[in-house]
């Protein structure tokens, strides 16, 4: 069995995270999505991995490489060109039509393949689907879920008989129109076959085109529901929502990394914590030469990433702030995501730094950030008396 990791799309949802890394680069417990994905691919034996790549594709490759770390192979597609300045210009072809030039161009897909989205945490039963899709002989198959009906419409709906032989399959539909509240989790199993089906040299979707082929042409095409742990990070709420019950220890197989300072408190090498008057209720992990203050409050679940400077008298609550953030002095950050220059809520507000008033976060490796942490009461003062 081969797999093939869908990896080419620019993640509007989930901007601003996605502005500087693809989303499957976005991390969890620090660590990539697409990385639990590979981890869990090896774990069932599946070693031959094809990766298409397109918007910010050198995050991938450079993080990834062959796989050599992972004892697996892992191969690129690169979809887009080179202008005439020499730049780069992203130019996805679709998840099909990425599956067919790596077919035209070296003729791997000549086994059973398994299909994944790469932003999604998944802990599926592989060889279990395996022997269900070859049970029924079928040429494609569609791991789904029951979701509620409002949700429909964020999904590709799967409309089946009682043998689970998909007769329908709706792309986001509109919920007065879904057929159905069984969607695609974005995990399929293929046989080479279904790849002779995708048209040349051109663009062309797994789920708005090749699947409603399938089912137009009344081939064997089935849906298996099976009871697993997925985790689709689809939205900026979504992430949010995700790293919340991952830290709260509600996701099977992903644990805390760090050393276990205190009941509900992880931390990375060389953290500094002052501790006269700071208060920490976890579970709160603190990234690897993060500074925390005399005075700071932190309430989990809460991630600190890497490089990181909570200031004296600042609070954080119930947020994800990504590395080399430092949070001003007084100021309470509350079911945030702090990522660079942008902070999003729970509901998917973005703000830019430069909008909030008074500033709230700052780089950590900026020397002017500090010596506003400095003067940081002084500061605040003259704003409120201003």
């Amino acid at each position: 069995m081969k797999a093939m990791i869908l990896a080419a799309g620019k993640g509007t949802r989930v901007r601003p995270l996605t502005y500087d890394l693809p989303k499957p680069m976005i991390p969890i417990l620090g660590k990539p999505v697409m990385a639990y994905l590979i981890e869990h691919l090896h774990k069932y034996g599946v070693t031959e991995i094809m990766v298409n790549v397109s918007y910010l594709h050198e995050k991938i490759e450079e993080y990834f490489g062959e796989g050599h770390q992972y004892d697996v192979q892992i191969g690129y597609s690169f979809e887009g060109y080179t202008n005439d300045d020499g730049e780069v210009v992203p130019q996805p072809l679709g998840s099909a039509g990425g599956m067919k030039k790596i077919q035209e161009f070296g003729g791997f897909f000549d086994d059973t393949t398994i299909v994944l989205c790469g932003d999604a945490l998944i802990d599926l039963d592989i060889k279990s689907a395996l022997f269900e899709h070859r049970r029924k002989g079928a040429l494609a198959s569609v791991i789904t879920k029951e979701v509620p009906w409002d949700k429909v419409s964020s999904y590709g709906v799967v409309v089946a008989d009682a043998d689970g032989r998909i007769t329908e399959f709706q792309e986001k539909p509109r919920q007065q129109d879904a057929k159905s509240n069984f969607v695609s989790t974005g995990i399929y199993i293929f046989e080479p076959e279904v790849i002779d089906l995708i048209p040349s040299g051109q663009p062309f979707d797994i789920g708005s085109e090749l699947f409603p082929l399938l089912a137009e042409k009344g081939l064997p095409f089935y849906a298996q529901t099976r009871g697993f742990n997925w985790t689709d990070i689809g939205s900026v709420s979504d992430y949010w929502e995700t790293c919340q019950s991952v830290l709260m220890g509600e996701v099977a197989n992903l644990h805390m990394p760090g050393i276990q300072l205190d009941d509900g408190l992880w931390v990375g090498l060389n953290t500094s914590i002052d501790w006269e008057g700071t208060t920490i209720e976890g579970p709160v992990y603190i990234g690897s030469g993060t500074r925390i203050d005399a005075g700071a409050h932190i309430v989990g679940p809460t991630w600190i990433g890497h490089g990181s400077h909570v200031c004296a008298g600042a609070k954080v609550v119930r947020s994800v702030l990504f590395e080399y953030t430092r949070v001003l002095p007084n100021v309470s950050l509350n079911e945030m995501i702090v990522f660079k220059d942008y902070s999003v809520d729970r509901a998917g507000n973005m703000l830019h730094v430069s909008e909030s008033d008074p500033d709230s976060w700052a780089n950590a490796r900026d020397r002017r950030s500090k010596r506003r942490t400095e003067h940081g009461t002084e500061l605040i003062d003259k704003r409120i008396r201003a």
